[in-house]
């Protein structure tokens, strides 16, 4: 298996029409043939959107994301709507019960993510993202911006919230033929969709995934919560090899360093503390980014 995305995701673009959307669609299209069904901009409803790098590729744009859904049997929305917009798109797939919905854009006001997060907490819909480089299982379905010719079909789960260490993840376990069963750009805002245990849930339950990549960052105390939950999973009998990386470990004490959710408080945050909790979670850190895959096949091993 995989989570979230396989071959039978059918993807709506809500941003179609924009340069972004457009060129994150035609990249998917041409990744494995995933499954984009159509665009949604409340003025073009019942234009075309056409592709400029194949003649062949089209696809019908809607007014609505209810209405989308309705026409083409959407499971899945991207968004690249602009930041002022973005919130305003992911309650609108909410209200039309897509069942998830990635958010690519970066920098959503944090207000109007806490809105978006109390709409979810009441819906059918999970939220990947924002500001993230969304979700891709090789070989089958795209959904963001992932560079797809460093996949690998495989056997290693990624979740990050970097989308830059997601990449060096995946390219990584490529190299030492292991490969990928999904990877999960969670995102690095402070407010957001998916933590890292959500993934994490998912990963220990998917046969396919036989290891796990947990990338994290310094701020907030979400790597020491999945440290925790890792633990108490560990100790009922559900465990798979994993290994870590914390970014920031360099940054100046006292200094808000990255993503807006690189906030240090309370004695939690900090690159020492989260990885003094993943160590003791059974989760091998690797010294550096450049050693993520050689540090995974490490823990394979035992």
């Amino acid at each position: 298996m995989s989570i979230l995305v396989n071959k039978d995701t059918r993807v709506l673009v809500q941003g179609l029409t924009g340069k972004t959307g457009t060129f994150h669609t035609e990249q998917a299209l041409a990744y494995y043939g995933t499954k984009m069904v159509g665009g949604v901009h409340p003025k073009k409803g019942g234009e075309t959107w056409r592709s400029g790098l194949d003649s062949a590729a089209e696809l019908p744009i809607f007014a609505t994301v209810a209405e989308g859904k309705e026409k083409t049997g959407a499971n899945a929305s991207v968004i690249y709507v602009p930041p002022a917009g973005a919130a305003a798109a992911i309650i609108e797939a909410i209200e039309a019960e897509i069942p998830l919905i990635v958010c690519i854009t970066e920098g959503i006001p944090v207000m109007d993510m806490v809105h978006v997060k109390a709409k979810l907490e009441k819906s059918k819909s999970r939220l990947i993202g924002p500001n993230c480089p969304g979700v891709l299982t090789p070989e089958e379905c795209k959904i963001g911006i992932m560079p797809g010719n460093i996949f690998r079909k495989g056997s290693v789960g990624v979740v990050s919230r970097s989308g830059t260490l997601t990449y060096e993840a995946v390219f990584q376990t490529t190299n030492e033929g292991l490969g990928q069963s999904t990877a999960v750009g969670i995102g690095g805002d402070p407010v957001k969709g998916t933590e890292f245990i959500d993934v994490l849930e998912m990963f220990l339950a998917d046969d396919q995934t036989e290891s796990i990549i947990m990338i994290g960052e310094i701020g907030g105390s979400a790597e020491e919560d999945a440290a925790q939950f890792i633990l108490d999973e560990a100790k009922r009998g559900r465990k798979k090899p994993m290994a870590g990386f914390i970014a920031g470990r360099t940054a100046p004490k006292g200094r808000t360093m990255g993503h807006a959710g690189a906030v240090i408080s309370g004695g939690k945050g900090g690159a020492e503390s989260k990885i003094e909790a993943m160590e003791r979670a059974g989760i091998k850190v690797s010294p550096s980014p450049a050693r993520l895959g050689k540090t995974l096949v490490e823990a394979i091993r035992g």
